[in-house]
């Protein structure tokens, strides 16, 4: 039908639109944190582009669903206030006319959020998982960034370079150290990283000076050197934790533990939930032309923040043990499946009751 087409080519043009404006939104407030982490030093600068496409990869099913949930709020929303409806009503047809073409739209996005929570999500987060552990074993030295002071690990020594003018060498160096309880500051024109024969990495400094004493004493002495060799610790990064959240799918099955199970309601209910929001956004996109043309929007933020909260209740409740898995993968879903039933109820009595008429 006319009315199929028109509706189906707007809800896309809408549903892009929206998810890129989400998506962005999402990003911007991800680089910022990552920013501000690199800033602070807890982060390398080189690490930030990676851990950006890790949590772009794990939010894109919460953001396409909330895409297609707002994109049929809207584009049905538009028809009320221009008066379609009116002329679609007249003519008949009733509010579950417009289940068939949001389910043509929908289904075929509820199967990419589908795949996107049951593979691609945990994939990326457990990628993120690996890639930080990866990051944490790496040595002192290679944490240093051109113009930011960096504390080694231990404590125990400061880094600062000015400038890395060639791959694997640096100018103007500045060493602070603490050993026996006297303070070391080094200086030198040039550094750059060695391995010895038995695999035990050096800091090389060339052509430097060197004062150690005590601090607040006046014994502190002043050596020139041409080459001084600073051993760097190796060091092995932990494990990364196998969290839920970065276990697959079959993984989840094979092993179901209350977090488990928990983590499996979540991506279970991720792609159910934006069927079901699909299909509330038919009755809730209902415009009074008397009242506020805001408030069915307000209305549809409520049940929409509702939904996910409950569906997050679910997750904990289950992964706690305190909610039985069976009970907790479908009991949301049912609930909000009776408040469609009831809403199309509601915006489907005035239209019988005028046809009697």
């Amino acid at each position: 039908m006319i009315f199929q087409r028109a509706l189906l080519r707007e809800m896309a043009n809408l549903a892009a639109a929206t998810f890129v404006a989400l998506f962005l939104i999402a990003l911007t407030m991800r680089l910022v944190r990552l920013l501000g982490q690199a800033a602070g030093g807890k982060l390398p600068s080189d690490a930030v582009l990676a851990f950006l496409g890790f949590f772009a990869l794990y939010v894109l099913p919460v953001l396409l669903s909330l895409a297609l949930f707002i994109a049929v709020l809207l584009a049905l929303t538009r028809a009320f206030r221009d008066s379609e409806m009116v002329i679609w009503f007249g003519a008949g047809l009733a509010p579950s006319a417009w289940v068939r073409p949001v389910l043509a739209f929908a289904a075929p996005l509820v199967a990419v959020i589908a795949a996107l929570a049951m593979f691609i999500s945990p994939w990326a987060a457990a990628r993120s998982d690996e890639y930080r552990a990866r990051l944490e074993a790496r040595d002192e030295v290679s944490r240093v960034e051109p113009g930011a002071f960096a504390e080694s690990r231990s404590r125990a020594r400061v880094y600062f370079v000015e400038a890395a003018p060639e791959p694997g060498t640096v100018r103007n160096v500045f060493v602070n150290s603490v050993q026996h309880g006297r303070s070391g500051v080094m200086m030198s024109a040039r550094a750059w990283t060695e391995t010895a024969p038995n695999g035990d990495r050096f800091l090389v400094l060339i052509d430097g000076r060197r004062y150690e004493g005590t601090p607040g004493a006046a014994d502190f002495r002043v050596m020139e050197f041409d080459r001084y060799a600073l051993r760097i610790e190796a060091r092995e990064g932990p494990q990364p934790e196998a969290s839920a959240r970065s276990l697959s799918t079959a993984a989840l099955i094979a092993r179901p533990t209350p977090q488990n199970l928990g983590e499996l309601v979540w991506r279970v209910g991720v792609p159910v939930s934006a069927l079901v929001l699909a299909l509330l956004a038919i009755p809730l996109a209902f415009v009074n032309p008397r009242a506020g043309r805001s408030l069915n929007l307000l209305f549809a933020l409520l049940v929409y923040m509702t939904y996910s909260n409950l569906l997050s209740v679910s997750q904990a409740r289950v992964a706690q043990g305190k909610l039985d898995f069976a009970l907790g993968v479908w009991l949301v879903h049912g609930a909000m499946l009776a408040v469609l039933a009831a809403l199309f109820a509601w915006r489907a009595a005035p239209l019988r009751l005028r046809w009697r008429r």
